[in-house]
């Protein structure tokens, strides 16, 4: 599916089920799946898997329907040994088909969890009084959390399988959503983001009267122990004024939009089933950089969707230059068994265009970031640390700038809030020195 609540699922997922031992990244699986379980079935199981494995068979590349999944409830248990073993019961099949944002990846064969050994049923964490859901997490979070605010989607964008999957929108009451948060903050996180196919949408199908994503954030923010708030994915058509208000007055909500364009084409866009045009979009831009000086703005963008020109892809490109995304997440353009266009569409461009399209946009994106990034430099930027990575501690602006620094002290800084002035910028990450007290 290629967005960024994928991104977050395999966090979420290791939070829920701690047994965990294998996620995959969006991609075919079905080579690693037949592998892994071929040889559970020997008289010695694997052992537990790290990271991102790699089968000895390949996989193939070419789309197809999603196979049987382990994540099928009551009545559509997977023959698979391993399968069956590592889910334990039903928990892990509630928790995908119960319709939570973060885990139903593995029902379309974009991210699967596979695990190594055998695990009695815990409770399920989706299960409350009267059939809530809290959704609590069962093993200590990191520093930021993801929250799901929004499940499923009421558009049906002609190359997008989710709404099929997920079903209609269905907003999570307020007050449920502010329990998990609770909880969370409790562990121990600092951050959360609320998540959604459309999150400015949250409230929209509980009535006129219901909360909305402005109310949603304000509340979140307001959780002791909470110092940042993020929210995705946005849609153009949906980011109004109000939200834009309070992503300017609630000190805690980051100043990082995620907003997809998709396409710098206005008939592109219509194919896609978009709902705006490209003028649209650019008005949006220009409305979000007025009212949040420095905002830092991530979109996405599909090269090679059927019938996309060269003509078109440039438009595409020459919007990219004009509006100097901070970040740009661009995929090429696959069919998903099932959607509008892979039934309606013939993938009519070539596969070696479509990888020349996306280095161009990754090109043209990294000399941007690269350039945003510069302006960085020598800047005292206050970053939520997250941990270490390669010796060195790592944490996030409020505009979502990866930062690393160095430090010998023997202070554990996770979790804190620290400033560090700039010393060196890249396109993807910038490097400082903790500025003293």
């Amino acid at each position: 599916m290629g967005c960024m609540v994928g991104v977050k699922g395999n966090g979420r997922l290791r939070e829920v089920f701690p047994h965990v031992d294998v996620f995959l990244p969006p991609g075919d699986a079905r080579g690693l799946v037949e592998w892994l379980t071929e040889r559970a079935g020997q008289a010695h199981p694997p052992a537990p898997c790290q990271g991102e494995p790699h089968p000895p068979a390949p996989v193939e590349s070419e789309p197809h329907p999603p196979s049987p999944s382990p994540l099928r409830g009551e009545g559509e248990r997977s023959p698979s040994p391993l399968a069956e073993r590592g889910l334990g019961g039903e928990v892990l099949a509630e928790r995908g088909l119960g319709g939570e944002v973060l885990a139903e990846r593995g029902l379309g064969g974009e991210v699967l969890a596979l695990v190594s050994e055998p695990h009695p049923p815990a409770p399920s964490p989706l299960r409350g009084e009267g059939g809530r859901s809290p959704s609590l997490p069962t093993r200590k979070p990191g520093v930021s959390a993801p929250v799901a605010a929004l499940l499923g989607c009421n558009h049906v964008c002609s190359y997008c399988i989710i709404p099929s999957r997920r079903g209609p929108e269905r907003s999570r009451p307020l007050d449920e959503i502010l329990t998990e948060v609770r909880s969370l903050a409790a562990a121990g996180v600092r951050e959360v983001v609320l998540l959604g196919q459309i999150v400015d949408r949250y409230g929209y199908d509980l009535g006129a009267t219901a909360p909305r994503l402005p109310d949603l954030l304000a509340a979140t923010a307001a959780v002791e122990g909470i110092v940042r708030v993020r929210f995705l994915t946005s849609h153009p058509t949906y980011f109004d004024d109000r939200l834009v208000e309070a992503v300017a007055t609630l000190p805690a909500v980051c100043e990082h939009i995620e907003v997809p364009i998709q396409a710098g084409d206005d008939e592109v866009l219509a194919r896609m089933r978009r709902g705006y045009r490209v003028d649209d979009y650019r008005r949006l831009i220009e409305r979000l950089r007025a009212r949040l000086p420095g905002c830092a703005i991530a979109t996405d963008v599909i090269v090679g969707f059927p019938g996309e020109t060269e003509r078109q892809f440039q438009a595409t490109l020459d919007l990219l230059a004009e509006l100097r995304m901070d970040v740009c997440h661009v995929a090429m353009y696959s069919p998903r068994p099932g959607t509008l266009a892979a039934r309606t569409m013939p993938d009519d461009v070539p596969v070696e265009e479509k990888k020349r399209r996306l280095d161009a946009v990754n090109a043209l994106q990294e000399q941007i970031a690269a350039e945003i990034n510069a302006r960085l430099l020598g800047q005292r930027v206050e970053i939520l640390v997250e941990g270490r990575q390669k010796g060195r501690w790592k944490g996030r602006t409020r505009t979502n700038k990866l930062v690393f620094f160095d430090d010998d002290s023997g202070t554990d800084w996770r979790g804190r809030l620290v400033d560090v002035r700039i010393t060196w910028t890249g396109p993807w990450s910038l490097i400082g020195d903790v500025v003293a007290a």
